[in-house]
């Protein structure tokens, strides 16, 4: 699959506005060239044990090589579903056997001066072995949620999974 990476760059993405709607569509290099808002798909796997599942992306991911993330997931191709990409997304990155089903939670709108992109958030529980692609995990382990939490400040995190994971414990965080 490593060979693959110049097709990923030819893959054709929805272009959406700011209201996730699509507008148009253009291959992936284009989107990220011109800074086109396109929409991704996030999903926080987690064992039985309730444990995260982290990873840290190999360099030659074409965004955010080389960091650390608390996500597997991606863009979505055109005319996919945010839930279609979560679960092929989540199924292909943890490498494993039988059929996940992400529970969805949020949506939000990711900008910064070099990328835009809708994202769709989602959870997933996985019950058996994980067997992560190593052309797009380098290292990986199931940390318990302290555990993530401390190294929030110690590990250099893709920035818009730690957007996405900030959120999502506000969301949670008891009023």
């Amino acid at each position: 699959m490593a060979d693959e990476a110049p097709l990923s760059a030819d893959e054709i993405l929805d272009v959406v506005d700011e209201h996730d709607v699509v507008v148009g569509q253009a291959p992936r290099r284009e989107v990220y060239a011109n800074r086109l808002r396109h929409r991704a798909a996030f999903v926080l796997a987690r064992d039985p044990d309730g444990r995260i599942f982290v990873h840290r992306r190999t360099a030659r991911k074409l965004v955010f090589p080389s960091l650390y993330d608390m996500f597997v997931g991606g863009v979505l191709g055109a005319g996919e579903t945010y839930d279609a990409a979560a679960r092929r997304e989540a199924a292909e990155e943890l490498g494993v056997d039988g059929p996940l089903a992400p529970v969805p939670l949020f949506r939000f709108l990711y900008e910064t001066p070099a990328h835009t992109w809708w994202s769709a958030v989602y959870e997933v529980r996985v019950d058996g072995p994980v067997r992560p692609q190593p052309e797009e995990v380098d290292w990986y382990a199931f940390l318990a949620e302290d555990e993530l939490h401390r190294r929030l400040d110690e590990w250099e995190w893709v920035p818009d999974g730690f957007e996405a994971y900030r959120r999502l414990r506000e969301l949670r965080r008891p009023a």
